[in-house]
């Protein structure tokens, strides 16, 4: 179902037979600025939209080629960018709710294509005993859009393929005609945006992830969230909590969507086994709960979505997660091979900052990961990518947990392990290799260091006290109100675990970094007081104890290091860790 903030109207009269065909002959394209006209030419759907738009007096959204953080604090939003080559995100201010509208304008959203559909699948129906003798998948999908190619004549211009020549006197669409062969009707006569709109219907219901494609696509989304009926929610990485136009009106409807979703990622739901937890192709995090028996609202599912390429130290100290003093601290700390946690709530960014930290680990060396969810990234070309598995009734695999993983990795000779998330008795065996001086970063669930403790030596964990000081640093973070209003995630405190007191049965430990919320600004408390840096590093480093001060000098050198980075423009992720492993290499980070 699609709930739109306006009414969208199709082109209609003279002007429906020049849609998409002679633009010049179109009064809102002539009205266009020349952003819009250049866009529109290749999107005839998208001025559909635009003309509706106008016509209700919201004004012009502004084209956006790339989103920037800026757009948070506008205080009118009404924003347009594209999300690939056919489809457009549109962000518009929402006056009935606190969630602004997020709108994705896809090239059958202006079109009403159920009957052309239709007709096309029952054609393809015809093909059905051919295609399944293509083994490989893509090709099948190649093979049924050329074969809908020859089935469209598109009104104003020819929609098929040209035929090439490959060289040898066959023609490319060859197995196409032979499969057309008798089976060839008349053709069906559709305009530019219906033909726009089929390919790709055709391409989102057979390789894509149905009415959630544009989402899936929009590299801008970390969350997609449908609680039951009614619209789908998403978390914008720029513009925060929106309304989808996108949703579900019945239970059917809702029940029918969940179960193919489930079948295509090879993890079908049933009223037995109403739950499903995997990962998509793209690495993105599903759960899927199927019923109203266990769900009284309607089936639900959550997306978590992770970019492609993660965000870069850089990025997160333009956002002011940390400051680059703090950056420039923690380099110094990984290079060193302490262990480094980073400690929070859900979703107040431990991952984003355990990938953005990996950069600063040597690039020379060997990185393991471990994980029950594939969500970090590490840009080290050595680096074995461990995943639990779990067992399935339908086969002879047996299950492969995290405490298994970190036992194998403990055998790989690596560097550094690195841990997707502390939950259970795998913790235990973390620290059991950070006493064989293993290196270990990883996340965990609290939100003070004091809780931490807790929840380590607790059950189901039980790690023993005396252990816990082989933990060196602990990042906790947090998704705050700023001085702004806005919410933000920041680093709340850096901190240093000193020793355990058995007498007093007390654990020390110090802040070297704690962020203020009156100014959200950071102080160094650890300045020219830090325990680590005196006395770990700087013996490490070859300081004796009279110069062992001379630390903090390399902390302010990193720290321009860093900074000279970003006003050179670096700011990706690969980029940054590519300077970073120059800078290694020249003594930089030494």
């Amino acid at each position: 179902m699609i709930y739109l903030p306006f009414e969208v109207e199709a082109c209609t009269g003279e002007c429906r037979k020049e849609c998409g065909v002679s633009l010049d002959k179109c009064p809102t394209y002539r009205e266009l600025p020349e952003v819009w006209q250049k866009v529109c030419q290749s999107s005839p759907h998208l001025l559909v939209y635009l003309r509706s738009v106008k016509k209700i007096n919201l004004g012009l959204p502004e084209y956006c080629e790339k989103l920037n953080r800026s757009m948070k604090s506008a205080k009118i939003r009404n924003f347009i960018y594209p999300v690939g080559s056919e489809i457009f995100i549109h962000v518009l201010d929402n006056l009935e709710d606190i969630r602004d509208h997020y709108v994705p304008i896809e090239p059958n959203l202006t079109q009403n294509m159920d009957g052309l559909i239709d007709q096309v699948e029952e054609r393809l129906t015809e093909f059905v005993d051919d295609l399944e003798g293509i083994a490989d998948a893509a090709k099948r999908i190649e093979v049924i859009q050329q074969i809908v190619e020859k089935m469209v004549s598109v009104r104003g211009g020819n929609g098929s393929r040209p035929e090439k020549n490959n060289g040898n006197g066959h023609k490319k669409n060859s197995m196409v005609a032979e499969l057309l062969g008798e089976k060839k009707k008349d053709k069906l006569v559709v305009s530019p945006i219906q033909y726009q709109s089929l390919r790709y219907l055709l391409r989102r219901k057979l390789e894509g992830m149905g009415v959630l494609e544009p989402m899936m696509r929009d590299n801008n989304i970390e969350d997609i969230s449908c609680s039951g009926l009614g619209n789908i929610f998403v978390e914008h990485r720029v513009f925060g909590g929106l309304r989808a136009s996108i949703g579900f009106e019945t239970h059917n409807e809702l029940d029918k969507f969940v179960i193919e979703l489930a079948e295509r990622i090879k993890h079908p739901v049933t009223f037995r086994d109403p739950t499903v937890d995997a990962t998509l192709p793209d690495g993105s995090r599903i759960n899927i709960v199927y019923g109203t028996d266990v769900s009284k609202r309607g089936s639900n599912f959550t997306i978590r979505k992770f970019s492609p390429t993660p965000m870069s130290i850089i990025e997160l100290i333009e956002q002011g997660t940390l400051n680059y003093e703090m950056a420039a601290y923690l380099s110094l700390v990984i290079q060193e091979s302490m262990n480094v946690w980073v400690s929070g709530e859900t979703a107040s960014g431990k991952t984003t900052m355990m990938n953005a930290l990996a950069t600063f680990i040597p690039p020379s060396a060997k990185v393991v990961s471990i994980e029950d969810t594939p969500e970090v990234q590490v840009p080290h070309h050595n680096w074995i990518r461990g995943v639990t598995r779990e067992s399935q009734k339908s086969s002879a695999a047996s299950a492969v947990s995290m405490f298994d993983l970190l036992k194998a990795a403990l055998r790989q000779r690596p560097n550094i392990i690195i841990v997707g998330e502390i939950r259970g008795v795998e913790g235990a065996i973390a620290f059991q290799a950070m006493q064989t001086g293993h290196a270990c970063m990883s996340t965990f669930h609290a939100a003070t260091v004091t809780k931490l403790i807790q929840r380590l030596t607790g059950n189901p964990i039980n790690v023993p006290k005396s252990y816990v000081d082989n933990l060196n640093v602990v990042i906790t973070m947090s998704a705050v109100r700023l001085p702004s209003g806005r919410t933000g995630r920041r680093i709340t405190s850096v901190n240093e675990i000193i020793s355990y007191d058995s007498i007093s049965d007390s654990f020390s430990f110090i802040e070297t970094f704690v962020w203020n919320p009156v100014d959200d600004t950071f102080f160094f408390r650890g300045n020219m007081n830090s325990y680590l840096l005196e006395y770990k590093l700087a013996p490490k480093r070859g300081l004796p104890p009279d110069r062992r001060r001379e630390i903090y000098a390399e902390i302010k050198k990193r720290a321009k290091v860093l900074q000279r980075i970003k006003e050179q423009g670096i700011v990706n992720f690969y980029e940054v860790y590519a300077l970073l492993s120059k800078a290694y290499r020249e003594g930089h980070f030494r």
